[in-house]
C-alpha cells in the first residue's frame, strides 16, 4: 500500500463519528472511534452504533473494557479496546458499537486443564501391522540397524518474518496496557485475556504460554514485583515477561536476569524496547 493510499484509509477510518449526550449532565459530543493498527498494517475502526445510548463506566471488567472487531482488509478478528469519551462533568461515557463480540475466554476441557479449542479429534486406530519376511539374501530392518538411522534430521525451517510493529500513542495508563497487548500479539501471543490472578501493582495480562506484567505508574519497578511474577508464572507452569513506563530497580534487572525474566520498557510512542538479553532474545525469536 503506498503513503497516499494508506493516509486515505487512515482519513475514512477516523471519519465516521456520532453525537453523544451524556445522561449525568445532557451535554452533547461528537465522538469520533480511534483507529488501531492490525498486524497487517490496515487500520481497525470499531463501528459506532448511532441508534444506542452510551452507558455510564461504573466498574471495570475485561469483556466489557475489550471488543473483539474483524480488519476489513485481511479478515483478521482482534481484540481491542472499547470506545469511550470522557466527560467535563466528570463521567466516563463507553460508546456503543455494533456487529461485534465481546472476547470469550477460552474453554477448558474437563480433567486435562488445556483450552477446548487445543483438543485434537481421537486418532483413527492404527491397522493391525503384520510383519513381512525381507527379500532373500537382505537383513531385517531394525532401528539402529544401517537401514534405519535412530534419528532422522528435519529439514531447517526459516521463521516467518514479522511485519513492522505498529505502535499505539501512550497518554493513559489503559494506553499502555494496549500497547503491551498489541506487543505481545505481533510477538506471536494469541488469546491474550486479564490474568486470572491480579499482581501486586500494575495489570496482569494472560496468553498462551506467557504471564505479563504491565506498569503504567511513574515509579520504577522494584524487585518484589520482578519475584511475584515470577513466582506467579511459576505456579501456572508458564513463562513470563515485565513491560514498565517508569524503568526497573537495579537490584530488579539483577534478579531478572539471573530468573530469565525478558524486561521492556514502554516509551510514550507505545513501542516497547528491551533492556536485558531475555527481551533481545525474545524480541528476535517471537512466541
Amino acid at each position: 500500500m503506498d503513503t497516499l493510499s494508506r493516509r486515505d484509509v487512515l482519513e475514512w477510518a477516523m471519519a465516521e463519528s456520532v453525537p453523544v449526550r451524556c445522561p449525568a449532565c445532557r451535554r452533547e459530543h461528537l465522538f469520533a472511534a480511534p483507529s488501531y493498527p492490525c498486524v497487517c498494517g490496515a487500520p481497525v475502526t470499531p463501528p459506532l452504533d448511532r441508534l444506542a445510548d452510551p452507558a455510564p463506566v461504573t466498574h471495570r471488567t475485561w469483556d466489557e473494557d475489550w471488543v473483539t472487531v474483524p480488519c476489513d482488509t485481511c479478515g483478521r478478528a482482534d481484540q481491542w479496546p472499547h470506545p469511550e469519551l470522557g466527560c467535563p462533568c466528570g463521567a466516563m461515557l463507553r460508546i456503543p458499537v455494533r456487529g461485534v463480540r465481546r472476547p470469550l475466554r477460552a474453554e477448558v476441557v474437563p480433567g486435562t486443564g488445556a483450552p477446548a479449542d487445543l483438543e485434537t479429534e481421537p486418532e483413527p486406530e492404527a491397522a493391525p501391522h503384520t510383519p513381512e519376511s525381507p527379500p532373500l539374501g537382505t537383513a531385517a530392518a531394525t532401528p539402529g540397524s544401517p537401514l534405519i538411522p535412530d534419528h532422522l534430521p528435519l529439514p531447517r525451517t526459516t521463521p516467518t518474518p514479522r511485519p513492522v510493529f505498529q505502535p499505539v500513542t501512550i497518554r493513559t495508563a489503559r494506553d499502555a496496557v494496549t500497547a503491551a497487548t498489541l506487543y505481545l500479539r505481533w510477538l506471536g501471543y494469541r488469546d491474550i485475556r486479564r490474568a486470572d490472578q491480579r499482581p501486586p501493582s500494575g495489570i496482569g495480562l494472560a496468553a498462551r504460554g506467557v504471564l505479563a506484567q504491565v506498569d503504567p505508574t511513574v515509579r520504577p519497578a522494584t524487585l518484589r514485583d520482578v519475584e511475584c511474577l515470577w513466582l506467579t508464572a511459576m505456579s501456572e507452569s508458564t513463562g513470563c515477561v515485565y513491560f514498565s513506563l517508569a524503568g526497573y530497580a537495579d537490584d530488579a534487572r539483577r534478579r531478572a536476569d539471573a530468573l530469565g525474566i525478558p524486561l521492556f520498557v514502554l516509551d510514550l510512542t507505545g513501542t516497547p524496547q528491551p533492556v536485558n538479553p531475555h527481551a533481545d532474545e525474545l524480541l528476535a525469536t517471537g512466541a
